[in-house]
């Protein structure tokens, strides 16, 4: 394995990933002192300010694919992907929130449901339903993949230690402190993760601020030197950004 951090590098992650990890535990421990039952634990107590909840769904929205997966299919395929996730996305995220989020918690507190499969069972009353949201919800685990192989791609060479420990690291500390809080850890967790997120976008749009104040060679110059395509509201080329139902609604 090439290592790429330099010893200060690698002495600056260590310091932040034991201090995040400090900080993960502590918030932790303080939502596990809330859970009082298996209602707790799957739901919450319902307890957190507007603010906090907000924070934590927009950290569950965006994930660690928001910066590790998505970018790459941006640099890959240009405009027609920033279109894609950058403008459709959200614009469709907040209008099924509006449209659905009120309705979906009246009846999720009526029927008393811990998980999504359970919710649409006795919502439509269908022990069918409920089994193949269950199945959907196993197929997660694809995507919990995915980020685990990614994570463990930016750790190991931050830290300059082969795949395995990292991604032995992962596994173990994220899902020792979900078993151990449940939803109320997750929602103190996750308002953490975003306002790190929100740092490290901030931090990602002013590093290349100057590509956007080069007189000489503007962004969209560059890129239509490297591809006319990434310039293109559709990417032609591309599986997912070919047409505007694919950009807009397919993806």
């Amino acid at each position: 394995m090439n290592n790429l951090a330099t010893p200060g590098m690698l002495t600056a992650v260590w310091i932040s990933l034991i201090v995040y990890m400090g900080v993960i535990l502590y918030f932790v421990v303080r939502g596990a002192r809330r859970t009082t039952n298996m209602a707790d634990y799957a739901t919450g107590t319902f307890q957190f300010s507007p603010a906090a909840i907000g924070l934590s769904l927009a950290a569950g929205m965006t994930s660690a694919a928001t910066f590790i997966i998505n970018p790459g299919f941006i640099a890959y395929y240009g405009i027609s992907a920033f279109l894609s996730m950058a403008v459709f996305l959200p614009i469709g995220a907040i209008i099924s929130l509006i449209i659905f989020s009120k309705r979906f918690r009246k009846i999720g507190s009526a029927v008393n449901a811990k998980t999504i499969a359970q919710w649409v069972g006795i919502r439509y009353n269908s022990a069918s339903f409920r089994l193949y949201m269950a199945f959907l919800s196993v197929l997660h685990l694809t995507f919990i993949v995915l980020i685990a192989v990614g994570l463990t791609q930016v750790l190991s060479r931050a830290l300059n230690v082969d795949a395995l420990p990292a991604l032995s690291g992962i596994v173990l500390f994220t899902f020792g402190y979900m078993m151990f809080g449940g939803a109320n850890s997750l929602v103190y967790t996750n308002m953490i993760q975003a306002l790190l997120k929100v740092v490290v976008a901030v931090v990602l749009l002013f590093s290349g601020y100057q590509l956007f104040t080069n007189a000489d060679a503007g962004f969209f110059q560059q890129l239509q030197q490297i591809d006319p395509k990434l310039t293109a509201a559709f990417n032609t080329d591309s599986p997912l950004y070919r047409d505007f139902l694919k950009l807009s609604f397919v993806s």
